[in-house]
C-alpha cells in the first residue's frame, strides 16, 4: 500500500520513483512468447483517451519519392486526471542541410468520434476509412505549415503478444501503469504541406505508430531507439524502450518486417545497439553514430526469419531538447522529475542508401532503402 501512495504523489507532482525492480513490469515479450504478435483491426485503433495521467499519440511518418522526409502526429496528454490537452505537431525534413520546418500547435474544441477512430479540432481533423486501412491527417493550426495528407496501408497493421501492452505495477493484476504500440509497418503515402515557400509533395512511403503511454512517461522510460526502412519491396521497424531503474532497467522491444499484403515477421525478438558514439558536450549523452538493429522469428508457415541492418549515421538531421521545446503541459509533467533531461536525436542517413539483410528460411535477400532513425535520452539508466 504504501508503495501504490508513493507512486500516487509520484504520478501527480512528478517525483522520482522507488525503486520496485524487475517484477513491477510485465513485458509484453512475455505475451509474444506464445503469440508473436496480432494484426489490427479498426477496433483496435480507437482512441484510449484516458482520463487519468497518459500520454496518447498518433504519429505518421512520411518519405516521399523526392527524398523529403516528414511527420505529423496528434498528442492527447491527460495529467493526472486533472488536465486534459491535446496537440498537433509536424515536421519537414530537408535533405540539403538546413533546418527542418518544425511546427507544434495547441488544439481546441477537440472531440473524437462516437467510435473513437476519429479525432477532430478546430481546424484538425484525423479520420481513419470505414475499411480501416487509410488515414487522412489534415491541419490548418499553423499557416507556416498546413497539413492535407494521406495514409495507406499495404500490409497489415500488428501489436506485439495479444495486445500489444507492458504493465507496470507491484500487483500486475491491477497495474497502475501500461504501455502500448500499435503498427502499420508499411503504407502508401500522397497529399502535401503547405509551407511558406509552396507546398512539399509527399506522394511516397508511410509508416503509422498509435503509442500509449497509460502514464508518466518519464516514469515508463529512460531511453528509447527507433527505426523505421522503407524500400522497394521490403519495410522493417523497430520500437524499443528501457526503464528506469526503478523497474529494473528492463528492456521491451517491439518490431517488424512487412512486405505488401503480408507481415513476414513481428514480435519482441528484436533489438537496438549503438555500436558507436560519441559525447555530446552540451549534455553529457552519448550521440551514437553507428547503430545495428536486428530481428528474429518465423513466417505465418514457420519458416525462420533473420533480418539486420547496420548503417552509419552520418550527421544528425536534428537534436531536440524537449524541455526547451515541448509544449507546457509535458513540461509540467516532467518538471519536477529528478535527473530528468530529455533529448531526441535524429537521423536520417540519406546520402547513401541503407542495406537490409533478410534471410527467409533459405531464401538470402538484401534490399537497399531509406532509413529514419531515432535515440532519445530521458534519464540516467544507472
Amino acid at each position: 500500500m504504501f508503495n501504490w501512495a508513493k507512486q500516487t504523489l509520484a504520478n501527480v507532482v512528478g517525483t522520482e520513483e522507488p525503486i520496485y525492480g524487475p517484477s513491477a513490469v510485465k513485458s509484453v515479450a512475455e505475451d509474444a512468447k506464445k503469440t508473436p504478435y496480432t494484426e489490427l483491426t479498426r477496433d483496435d485503433l480507437k482512441w484510449a483517451a484516458m482520463d487519468s495521467t497518459c500520454v496518447e499519440t498518433q504519429t505518421f511518418y512520411f518519405m516521399a519519392d523526392s527524398g523529403r522526409l516528414a511527420f505529423a502526429q496528434v498528442i492527447y496528454s491527460n495529467v493526472a486526471g486533472i488536465r486534459t490537452t491535446c496537440q498537433f505537431n509536424s515536421k519537414v525534413f530537408y535533405t540539403d542541410g538546413s533546418k527542418p520546418l518544425w511546427s507544434s500547435t495547441p488544439l481546441s474544441h477537440t472531440e473524437f468520434s462516437e467510435d473513437k477512430s476519429n479525432f477532430y479540432a478546430k481546424d484538425c481533423a484525423l479520420e481513419l476509412s470505414e475499411d480501416g486501412k487509410t488515414y487522412t491527417i489534415k491541419s490548418m493550426n499553423d499557416p507556416h505549415a498546413i497539413v492535407n495528407l494521406k495514409m495507406t496501408r499495404v500490409a497489415p497493421g500488428f501489436v506485439a503478444g495479444k495486445d500489444g501492452k507492458t504493465l507496470f505495477g507491484t500487483d500486475l493484476s491491477n497495474p497502475w501503469g501500461s504501455m502500448r504500440h500499435a503498427f502499420w509497418p508499411r503504407c502508401v503515402t500522397e497529399g502535401s504541406i503547405m509551407t511558406k515557400d509552396g507546398p512539399v509533395d509527399f506522394k511516397g512511403k508511410g509508416f503509422f505508430s498509435h503509442a500509449l503511454q497509460g502514464m508518466k512517461p518519464h516514469h515508463a522510460a529512460a531511453r528509447w531507439n527507433f527505426i523505421n526502412f522503407q524500400g522497394p519491396t521490403y519495410s522493417a521497424i523497430l520500437m524499443e524502450f528501457t526503464t528506469p531503474p526503478s523497474y529494473g532497467t528492463t528492456v521491451v522491444a517491439v518490431g517488424g518486417i512487412a512486405k505488401d499484403d503480408e507481415i513476414i515477421t513481428a514480435g519482441c525478438d528484436c533489438s537496438a545497439k549503438h555500436l558507436k558514439t560519441k559525447q555530446d558536450s552540451e549534455n553529457d549523452w552519448p550521440e551514437p553514430t553507428e547503430i545495428r538493429f536486428t530481428w528474429s522469428g518465423t513466417t505465418k508457415d514457420g519458416k525462420a526469419v533473420e533480418a539486420s541492418l547496420e548503417c552509419a549515421l552520418g550527421d544528425r538531421i536534428d537534436r531536440i531538447d524537449v524541455m526547451a521545446e515541448v509544449p507546457g503541459f509535458v513540461k509540467n509533467i516532467v518538471a519536477a522529475a529528478a535527473g530528468t533531461k530529455p533529448y531526441i536525436y535524429q537521423f536520417y542517413p540519406h546520402n547513401t542508401p541503407t542495406e537490409l539483410k533478410l534471410k527467409i528460411g533459405d531464401q538470402e535477400i538484401t534490399e537497399q532503402g531509406r532509413v529514419f532513425s531515432e535515440a532519445t535520452f530521458i534519464s540516467a539508466t544507472e
